[in-house]
């Protein structure tokens, strides 16, 4: 597997703000929570792009949510939701967090949005670049090869600013972002080979 790209990432840290008060007397107090609820079970439906040719469509999913005080009689002041985008070449920065902005102001609650953005999304076309490492790969390994964006994010992302052609190619990995991270060292001498022939077929 070959990457030609890899999906931005965008996280946003969203902030409902409500009026604490005693669970008995909800007409003095005003729940954060049942005001997020709408807005967000519509975020979990929206289609945000269709993706493209390379890219499946942009992904919005919450990773945290957090509100009250540990008491079961007190409606809390705020509820605090923490949310991701992976995003395709099919969208924007600013067009997703504008959408954002559009729906959570259609439910008419106040609330504060931080956002990080953690990386943009690039892409290379199949072409000269994909062309030599697929060939590179195939006359050291005999393997045919595909070109694939999915996965995190990688260092690709820094590199593509600068760069008008990124692919990325490595060992295998089963053990990525587990206990004793490793590859099987017989995996060295191919992976350098495939370098040298992708140089070659480049420069050749």
């Amino acid at each position: 597997m070959i990457k030609n790209g890899r999906r931005g990432t965008m996280s946003g840290k969203l902030i409902i703000k409500g009026i604490q008060g005693h669970i008995a007397y909800p007409h003095m107090a005003k729940n954060p929570i049942h005001l997020a609820m709408p807005a967000l079970a519509e975020f979990a439906t929206i289609e945000w792009d269709q993706g493209n040719e390379y890219y499946l469509p942009t992904s919005w999913q919450m990773s945290n949510i957090h509100a009250g005080t540990g008491a079961s009689n007190v409606i809390p002041g705020e509820c605090v939701v923490d949310f991701n985008f992976r995003f395709s070449t099919a969208s924007t920065v600013d067009g997703l967090q504008q959408r954002v902005h559009a729906t959570l102001d259609k439910y008419g609650f106040d609330y504060d949005l931080k956002w990080i953005v953690g990386g943009l999304p690039f892409l290379t076309p199949r072409g000269v670049l994909s062309d030599a490492l697929s060939s590179a790969i195939k006359a050291e390994t005999g393997l045919d090869t595909e070109l694939s964006t999915n996965g995190g994010t990688s260092d690709g992302r820094f590199i593509a600013q600068i760069c008008p052609q990124v692919v990325e190619c490595g060992p295998t990995n089963a053990s990525i972002h587990k206990i004793d991270e490793h590859i099987a060292v017989t995996e060295i001498e191919p992976l350098k080979n495939i370098y040298r022939r992708t140089l070659e077929n480049l420069l050749g």
